[in-house]
């Protein structure tokens, strides 16, 4: 599929209704945790110690490259002394690996050398063998005898052996030999371990990159032909479990699809070195996932803010795809992956049309059921405040939870509270279970009706929310209902509760209240001019915030109408429409 250009996956929600389920309002069990910390626990045992041992490689096979360009301003952070990522920086001669104190994306892209991209980007061999070998001898010493859990992590090691055997010239062109074979060794029984590691980690991406590493041992040390072909089966089986038929993560964050690609796309490249195919069911599950992930980008081909995920720059998903060799039209619905695609004009919209993930299988996931995001070109016009998971190390966890509420997205709240649970654990609990779901095209308008039963147990109504975008792409209209569901009708019903709808505003977008109190003037700094109006509900303009793609917040502005709700249900309606 290199080079083609294929058809998207035939959009897979018909027309007219379809019940959208999707189960699991627990996390792990506590049999599960424990298996899973004894698992890591034997990490430190003899035997382990005994398992890792072996053969060890003279030299690789050959020499992948890394089909990603990586960052340049990380790149030329680290000529100057620095690492940075996501708005964490510390300078390299203070650099301690075996510090705790980091910030979780900090940590994950220093253990998994994915700098070494961003430094082959902006230096010749010559300029950043020295960092690459400095940086890799330290890690060494601190980790290549000792099986830590952060640093062994099956996912980071899955990472650690792509990036290590696609920048070898930068690692392993050091002339010291104790070094070089203290550097081939390591990456040998970092092998072993992920061979009884990689399916311990979560599903989705960091199973697959667990996986992704085995295979790319296999193919690139010597003597991996069976290592190859158990990595084969093992990666099959992680790409079943972490993506949708629709080619969508099992996550629902579009960071964590992005992620996923990269790794196929470096790991299609492995293949390459040795003149061989990626196998069947990597290419199926790479050609199904690249439509997926454009049908979340904006018109600009930036990401939106979905899942805890930052709104990734246009550059860095155009590199991903470009990796890809597949060039496809973006999925515009999806039946698993959950996400509704509108596009007309400049205009694109993009709605969580789905329950949020599975919570055994998702860390981290929002309530977002029902949000949208709208953007006029390349501006963002209403967005979610996003990065939950991508946000820096200063912001505090509990400022990081918030960022997953309801509240934290362009929705309806209820009674403010979450139409799905956040757990103490991080996982999702009880909740939103089901999403029934309409979609209607025609040359005049696109419409789109979905209500999910978040709020039914509490309170005993259904959010329906209708969104009507016009065929020029100049207007959106839409309404929000709480309606008690068919099963409550005619039975006691509840006391009513207040419900707020936010609409958070996009970075450098200014609200101006109008003199009757139910309107706002939307300037855009494209200098585009927008005008919101409601109904059923008073309006406010609140300050908000978003979450850039460096994981810093930025000061924005939200719209937001509130009311009451009383028992038999209540609506709103509300208009975006473009003046100039």
């Amino acid at each position: 599929m290199r080079g083609e250009e294929l058809d998207a996956a035939p959009d897979s929600v018909e027309e007219g209704k379809r019940l959208v389920r999707l189960g699991g309002d627990t996390g792990l069990s506590l049999s599960e945790r424990l298996s899973e910390t004894f698992h890591k626990l034997t990490w430190r045992t003899p035997l382990h110690s005994l398992r890792l041992r072996g053969r060890y490689p003279l030299k690789l096979i050959a020499v992948p490259d890394d089909p990603i360009v990586g960052d340049i301003g990380r790149g030329q952070a680290l000529l100057d002394g620095r690492v940075s990522f996501r708005g964490e920086s510390h300078d390299l001669p203070d650099l301690d690996f075996a510090r705790r104190d980091w910030g979780r994306p900090f940590a994950a892209h220093v253990h998994s050398f994915a700098w070494l991209r961003d430094l082959s980007t902006v230096a010749t061999r010559a300029e950043g063998a020295p960092i690459a070998e400095a940086l890799t001898a330290r890690w060494l010493a601190a980790y290549a005898d000792k099986v830590d859990a952060l640093a062994w992590a099956p996912d980071l090691w899955g990472r650690r052996l792509l990036f290590w055997t696609s920048h070898a010239p930068l690692i392993l062109g050091s002339t010291d030999l104790v070094y070089r074979s203290a550097v081939l060794n390591t990456l040998a029984r970092g092998a072993r371990h992920l061979e009884r590691g990689a399916d311990k980690a979560p599903p989705g991406t960091r199973r697959v990159a667990g996986w992704c590493g085995v295979v790319a041992a296999g193919l690139l040390i010597p003597g991996g032909d069976p290592r190859r072909a158990f990595g084969e089966a093992g990666l099959a089986r992680a790409l079943a479990t972490g993506l949708f038929e629709d080619g969508g993560a099992v996550s629902r964050s579009p960071a964590q699809l992005l992620d996923t690609i990269a790794l196929l796309a470096m790991l299609r490249e492995t293949y390459a070195a040795r003149r061989l195919e990626l196998p069947v069911a990597a290419a199926t599950a790479l050609a199904r996932a690249v439509p997926a992930l454009l049908g979340v980008c904006h018109a600009d081909r930036g990401l939106g803010s979905w899942q805890g995920g930052g709104p990734a720059s246009a550059d860095e998903v155009a590199a991903v795809v470009a990796a890809t060799g597949i060039r496809t039209r973006p999925l515009r619905q999806s039946r698993d992956w959950g996400y509704q695609r509108l596009s007309a004009g400049a205009a694109v919209l993009i709605v969580d049309a789905a329950p949020p993930p599975v919570g055994r299988q998702v860390e981290g996931g929002c309530a977002s059921t029902l949000a949208f995001e709208l953007s006029d070109g390349p501006a963002r016009l209403v967005v979610n405040c996003g990065g939950a998971r991508a946000a820096t190390a200063s912001l505090p966890s509990a400022f990081a939870n918030g960022l997953r509420t309801t509240a934290a997205h362009s929705t309806l709240t209820l009674a403010n509270s979450n139409s799905t649970a956040i757990q103490p654990d991080g996982t999702l609990g009880r909740g939103v279970a089901e999403v029934e779901l309409s979609r209607q095209e025609s040359d005049a308008a696109s419409r789109l009706e979905a209500s999910h039963d978040g709020y039914v147990r509490r309170w005993g109504l259904l959010h329906r929310r209708q969104l009507v975008l016009t065929g020029d792409g100049r207007e959106l209209r839409g309404e929000d209902a709480l309606l008690p569901p068919n099963s409550l009708r005619g039975r006691q019903r509840r006391a009513g509760a207040a419900f707020a709808i936010r609409f958070h505003l996009g970075r450098g977008v200014q609200a101006s209240p109008t003199a009757d109190g139910q309107a706002a003037l939307l300037r855009l700094p494209s200098g585009s001019l927008w005008q919101f109006r409601c109904r059923g509900g008073a309006l406010a303009i609140e300050p908000s915030l978003w979450i850039d793609d460096t994981g810093r917040p930025v000061p924005t502005q939200q719209l937001v109408m509130t009311g009451e709700a009383p028992a038999g249900g209540a609506s709103a309606s509300w208009t975006f429409k473009r003046a100039i």
